[in-house]
């Protein structure tokens, strides 16, 4: 199996979404697999542009893995533009996904892809912040139009304070374990 980790948080060792992402990968490990790990931080991608859309190593590097585990901060309610980037070189018209007469066809249904987001507060249904989440409800759409599913481990309340940041990091770490059962 290949499980393809990308992390996209600016805050290094301090990162929550990291921390998830590496239990995640540490969870899925298993004998024979290769894990590839891309640091969109340290190796930053190029807004796109039509010179970087021809460049097929990031799309051809997801469709190569099994599993793609994806650290994902809300950044201003949002995610991080180093995630977008990448985002934007494995959405591409008849390799992920294609249009149809009867509307967009997703082409990649084959992968998993699981998705750990930490946010500063508290973004679920009926939360007083709901109406400001797009992040979880932007990744859903996104990966569901190339025609996967995501799992999501969540770890919220981060920036609340001490106590609400452990409760969200044991939060995400206690749905990593439900995914690994």
């Amino acid at each position: 199996m290949t499980i393809l980790k990308i992390d996209s948080s600016i805050t290094g060792e301090n990162s929550v979404s990291r921390q998830l992402t590496a239990r995640i990968v540490d969870q899925l490990r298993g004998a024979g697999s290769d894990v590839i790990e891309r640091d969109l931080v340290e190796q930053p991608l190029d807004h796109l542009t039509l010179d970087a859309f021809a460049d097929s190593s990031i799309l051809d590097e997801f469709l190569a893995a099994d599993t793609i585990v994806i650290g994902a901060p809300m950044y201003n309610f949002t995610l991080p533009s180093q995630l977008k980037a990448w985002l934007d070189r494995i959405l591409v018209a008849g390799k992920t996904f294609r249009y149809t007469e009867a509307g967009p066809e997703g082409l990649a249904g084959n992968k998993r892809v699981i998705v750990a987001l930490s946010r500063g507060g508290f973004y679920a249904a009926g939360s007083p912040a709901s109406a400001l989440e797009h992040l979880e409800t932007y990744l859903t759409g996104v990966f569901g139009f190339i025609g996967i599913v995501p799992e999501f481990v969540h770890a919220d309340g981060i920036a609340v304070g001490p106590e609400a940041r452990e409760a969200g990091i044991a939060n995400g770490l206690q749905e990593i374990e439900r995914l690994a059962a």
